[in-house]
């Protein structure tokens, strides 16, 4: 009879520790309220990236255009000196930033060397071959992160801290001037950077400038006595100025990007906000119609 008792009992004990049967329907609730909170913090983070991106596009895209003007200079400059021949060795100097949140930005330059290293029919530089062992100078550290997987040997050089803020001339003058005195040999230098096509699109392209030994072997410039001093002068000037032209576009496609990428992901925020909402109201609706039959059923049982 004392053991009939005892097993009754210890049988009884998980009903009197049960939860309420809206317990669950309650934790649910406040999981979902706070992650209601937490999504709507980022869309107000989000929200205002865009805002800062959008005013700070306006400027990239004046600081652009007067880069480009160096670029045009620089494009007449071997217009006259086409006809030297450059050599298979090739740098090749990657334009990147240090910042993310900003889309495939980065992700597009790092293709388009690896492209260039495989010799692809899609090339940036197409119908020029590229050696293996050629030399890589990265700008930006996104850029250095995914490269260093594919050509860790090819590093030479890398480079931040640059397209913080609108890039400058002396920006690029004192990257040309590393690029210079580093002691890597090359006859030409391939810059691949992010072209500004529109607002919301960009695409990867290289330009190529001519070194020091092309210039001397060109026609247009052995038509005049010129000391060796003046052409190696040129060169790095040359290299400069198509340095500036493409830091100032990517820095541009870079804005734009992040622009773009904190516009959808407000409106994917806001999206979600509205699928966790009516997921909220309904479990809140539920809960409310629980308690109403608990109610009523417990009014009519007297």
């Amino acid at each position: 009879m004392f053991a009939r008792r005892t097993a009754a009992r210890v049988v009884a004990q998980p009903s009197l520790l049960a939860a309420p049967s809206n317990a669950r329907n309650m934790a649910t609730l406040r999981e979902i309220e706070l992650r209601l909170k937490s999504v709507r913090n980022i869309e107000k983070i989000t929200k205002s990236m865009k805002m800062i991106a959008s005013t700070k596009l306006a400027k990239a895209q004046r600081a652009m255009q007067a880069g480009k003007l160096y670029g045009a200079a620089n494009a007449e400059v071997f217009e006259t000196a086409k006809e030297g021949a450059t050599g298979p060795q090739k740098l090749f100097i990657v334009v990147s930033s240090d910042k993310g949140l900003c889309g495939g930005i980065h992700s597009s330059v790092t293709k388009a060397t690896r492209r260039a290293f495989s010799n692809t029919p899609d090339s940036p530089i197409a119908g020029a071959s590229v050696e293996p062992d050629s030399s890589v100078m990265v700008i930006g550290d996104k850029s250095k992160a995914q490269l260093s997987r594919v050509l860790p040997n090819n590093f030479k050089l890398t480079f931040n801290q640059i397209g913080r803020d609108v890039p400058t001339f002396a920006d690029a003058a004192s990257v040309a001037d590393l690029v210079v005195k580093s002691g890597v040999e090359y006859d030409s230098v391939v810059i691949i950077y992010n072209k500004f096509v529109s607002a919301i699109s960009y695409e990867a392209a290289a330009i190529e400038i001519k070194g020091e030994k092309a210039l001397k072997e060109s026609e247009g410039f052995k038509k005049y006595e010129m000391e060796d001093d003046f052409t190696k002068d040129l060169a790095e000037f040359s290299l400069a100025n198509a340095l500036f032209a493409a830091l100032t576009e990517s820095h541009a496609c870079e804005i734009s990007a992040r622009r773009n990428a904190m516009d959808n992901a407000s409106k994917n925020a806001g999206d979600m906000i509205g699928s966790l909402t009516m997921q909220y109201n309904r479990g809140r609706q539920a809960a409310i119609t629980n308690e109403l039959v608990d109610i009523i059923t417990g009014a009519s049982a007297l």
